[in-house]
């Protein structure tokens, strides 16, 4: 991987990682994933699921070859050989089609979107590396808003303001965890509407989404908007194509979300 861009691979059910930038808790995987070019991983619950070796593709799991997916991920590796994505730009958008399945087991009906006013928002078909958020997790997102948060942020630090990452790209399987952890805990899905947008319409899904904080600030709290951090942002944001999404008594229903700005291609 030396010399060559880090870029996660996306496929509707599995992600290609670059192979240094994951942690494996067995000494077996940890052994593979430190030789790997890339590591095929499933989407639904983060499970390493192949290495692509230098002496071919080495399974992590058991009955690989039955794993959804499968076929369209080795594909997309496929296309990485012999030479990579250097200087390609162009991102495509990943099919919706699985969508209206999940959504109607929450019991959101096609009526969702108009009610809410909120957009279907497909996934890239590859995100580019920018970094690493707070918490020290690789932060993916699309190649353009990747670009803006790095210029945003050393435009910031110019003026000893610390902008931190919290979470970019999020994909519509992690959006449904989000829902089903949060109904396990007895809450109803209007209650979780409120915070969070159905699996499929979150600005996070596209990886043209950032949510930011600042050092020593709670995450995703509306106290978010007393600090320097915001003030800065609110003054300049819009100069690096940065936009406050959900703004006091935005038409979507969500609460207010001084932390979560969204980058706007031209």
């Amino acid at each position: 991987m030396r010399g060559q861009p880090r870029i996660l691979i996306n496929t509707p059910e599995i992600e290609l990682w670059p192979g240094g930038l994951l942690r494996a808790r067995s000494n077996f995987d940890a052994r593979a994933i430190a030789r790997a070019r890339y590591v095929l991983r499933r989407k639904r619950d983060g499970r390493f699921l192949a290495a692509d070796l230098p002496e071919g593709l080495l399974a992590l799991v058991t009955h690989l070859r039955r794993e959804p997916g499968l076929d369209a991920a080795l594909d997309a590796l496929d296309s990485l050989h012999p030479h990579t994505r250097n200087g390609i730009e162009h991102v495509a958008e990943l099919p919706l089609d699985r969508l209206e399945e999940r959504l109607h087991a929450l019991g959101l009906d096609d009526g969702y979107a108009e009610r809410s006013g909120l957009p279907l928002v497909a996934e890239p078909d590859w995100l580019a590396f920018a970094g690493h958020d707070r918490y020290r997790r690789p932060l993916w997102l699309h190649v353009d808003a990747a670009r803006a948060w790095s210029h945003m942020r050393e435009a910031a630090l110019r003026d000893g303001i610390v902008l931190e990452a919290i979470s970019g790209y999020r994909s519509h399987d992690y959006q449904l965890g989000i829902f089903e952890r949060k109904l396990g805990r007895g809450l109803s899905v209007q209650d979780i509407l409120t915070v969070n947008a159905a699996p499929g319409y979150s600005e996070h899904h596209s990886g043209l989404a950032l949510d930011i904080g600042a050092p020593g600030e709670p995450p995703a709290e509306e106290s978010f908007e007393h600090t320097p951090a915001f003030a800065w942002l609110r003054d300049h944001a819009g100069g690096h194509g940065f936009v406050m999404s959900y703004p006091r008594d935005n038409p979507h229903g969500i609460v207010y979300e001084p932390w979560h700005w969204c980058y706007r291609t031209a």
